[in-house]
């Protein structure tokens, strides 16, 4: 357990949703790997999640009724204690093996933000409608930016604790991490990428795919054609 009267390096965050069937695998997976970290989450599950959760060590914040993904993440987000906050989803999926090598990006070698990328080519796990729809949205904001981007939708990436406190994003609607990737690189942030393995899901998945992807769309063409005077960040 992190100590309590200090700042942890790392905070690993998680959004849940009846998770009972993963939690306690992926928070012993993050313990092994991360044991100083501090991990969060904010709950919105009528299952045993929270509990769980909290008999392993984990800090948990109740989010009930669920407001949706984007204002538990947003949550999340501003209730971190780390100077680098990894954020995870609860279905072991992503690979905590390599949190210390996304916070390492963030504390030691200067970056803002590392997206963890699913896409370097279509994971088994992936349907193929997933992987088109994921790998045509990160085509389009390639075009619009001028970066190579692979993936919008990741679940696992490192930000900056002190850009978060920046930031300003609209949490309402589906398709949050698209905003969280895109308004740093708009603002001239330093964002990396790293890709890794994504494996199969344990439990089963909440995603809508037609409202995700009409506020992919929406997101990608908002942040990019609003004005870029700064808006998106807290005036300090």
């Amino acid at each position: 357990m992190p100590n309590s009267n200090s700042i942890p390096e790392i905070s690993v965050v998680m959004i849940t949703m009846n998770e009972e069937g993963a939690v306690a695998l992926v928070v012993e997976e993050i313990k092994k790997f991360s044991p100083e970290a501090e991990i969060l989450i904010v709950d919105s599950s009528k299952d045993k999640t929270a509990e769980i959760a909290s008999s392993l060590g984990v800090r948990v914040i109740k989010q009930f009724p669920p407001r949706g993904y984007g204002r538990a993440m947003e949550l999340a987000l501003r209730s971190a204690a780390g100077k680098v906050i990894v954020t995870l989803d609860c279905d072991n999926t992503y690979p905590a093996e390599i949190i210390p090598e996304l916070a390492k990006e963030v504390l030691v070698n200067h970056q803002d933000l590392v997206d963890a990328s699913r896409l370097k080519s279509k994971p088994q796990t992936m349907p193929w409608i997933n992987y088109l729809a994921n790998a045509g949205f990160a085509l389009i904001a390639s075009l619009l930016f001028l970066r190579r981007l692979t993936d919008l939708h990741s679940g696992m990436r490192a930000y900056r604790k002190s850009m978060i406190e920046e930031l300003k994003f609209d949490a309402s609607g589906p398709a949050l991490p698209v905003d969280l990737l895109l308004i740093p690189i708009k603002l001239g942030y330093k964002v990396g990428n790293r890709f890794i393995e994504y494996r199969e899901r344990v439990g089963q998945s909440t995603m809508q795919p037609l409202p995700s992807a009409w506020w992919t769309l929406k997101r990608i063409l908002r942040t990019r054609f609003t004005s870029g005077d700064g808006s998106e960040r807290v005036n300090s």
